[in-house]
């Protein structure tokens, strides 16, 4: 899989992506996350999945190996799905709605990790990411719950969410099966006393966790 491939398969594939709400009850949810060896090639993964109601963390699933495909920005999902596709794949309590650290429809392509996961379970995920990778916004009101609509050549793609007030917004992105409404709805809700949501937080530690006994 060369990045020129990679990129066709991305085109190829935003076809598929579901922009409206094809979610049920949503009783769990998990975060993902993916850390890297500093300099080196290996790889630690996890995937949480928490209560929905009290979000409390109900089952880990983890994965380490080495990675399968270098870092080349708006490819991520190729270098971090086959990390975490085996912690999915562990675990025996499944999600109803799954939320990543990275982007959905928000990306040159329409299709960042977010989007490449829920095609690929055929799952509702949504993404939520520290930065804005591309797309303009209006300025973000102080109080929790503001939001900007962000858009890019035309296409609305994602949304400048503030879950703190007067704190730097996320920014939340469809990824499949779900509406931007919906993503917004639930990073508010999962971000309850943090900038970021608890699912986040959760594979984040997680992960940080595996490095630490590694080393």
């Amino acid at each position: 899989m060369t990045p020129e491939n990679a990129r066709a398969m991305q085109r190829e594939l935003a076809s598929t992506v579901e922009l409206g709400d094809r979610v049920g009850p949503v009783r769990r949810v998990a975060g993902a996350d993916v850390a890297y060896e500093k300099d080196g090639d290996r790889f630690w993964a996890a995937v949480c999945v928490l209560d929905a109601a009290t979000l409390e963390v109900v089952e880990v699933a983890r994965h380490t190996g080495v990675a399968p495909f270098p870092y080349v920005s708006g490819l991520l999902s190729f270098r971090e799905l086959p990390c975490l596709l085996p912690c999915f794949e562990k675990l025996t309590v499944q999600p109803d709605l799954i939320v990543c650290d990275g982007n959905g429809v928000l990306h040159p392509r329409r299709f960042g990790i977010a989007s490449h996961l829920g095609v690929a379970l055929d799952a509702p995920t949504i993404g939520c990411a520290k930065n804005r990778l591309l797309g303009e916004h209006d300025e973000v009101p102080k109080p929790r719950g503001s939001t900007a609509p962000i858009h890019h050549e035309g296409d609305r793609i994602g949304t400048a969410l503030r879950t703190r007030d007067d704190v730097k917004p996320v920014y939340v992105s469809p990824g499949h099966r779900v509406s931007h409404a919906t993503a917004n709805d639930w990073v508010l809700r999962l971000a309850a006393t943090f900038r970021l949501p608890e699912t986040t937080r959760a594979a984040d530690q997680e992960v940080n966790r595996l490095r630490k006994w590694a080393t």
